[in-house]
């Protein structure tokens, strides 16, 4: 099983060519571990090879929740070194929600709300 990492889009994914006429799909994720004061958000670039990629740029937009799978690298630009990602799988896990809660639970028609059931919640064993 291939393990994925688990991170948001922090930039929209960009489709160039290489000079043979090949895709490569760019995008930047970031991945948290930890938390309060011990969290750390460490960013990846992504590169994704194939047409595959190239149409599934147009749905890896910043802020998405996004599993991909692949190997780490590193590469060295003017001194610094990036974290990169050289993808082999992605899972679109979800768009950034805009809004709050409550506005869109309010823009649901009434018909599309699930239906109460008829117990107290003293009722329930937990």
């Amino acid at each position: 099983m291939i393990p994925y990492y688990i991170g948001r889009v922090g930039k929209d994914a960009e489709t160039r060519f290489t000079s043979g006429g090949k895709p490569v799909t760019g995008f930047s994720v970031a991945f948290d571990s930890g938390y309060g004061d011990a969290k750390q958000t460490l960013w990846f670039d992504c590169n994704a090879w194939g047409e595959r990629y190239e149409k599934l740029a147009e749905y890896i937009k910043k802020g998405d929740n996004i599993g991909v799978a692949g190997e780490i690298g590193e590469r060295e630009h003017n001194g610094k070194i990036y974290k990169t990602l050289r993808v082999s799988d992605v899972k679109l896990l979800g768009a950034k929600r805009e809004g709050n809660s409550s506005q869109r639970s309010s823009a649901l028609a009434p018909s599309t709300r699930a239906p109460s059931d008829s117990f107290a919640d003293d009722e329930i064993n937990f």
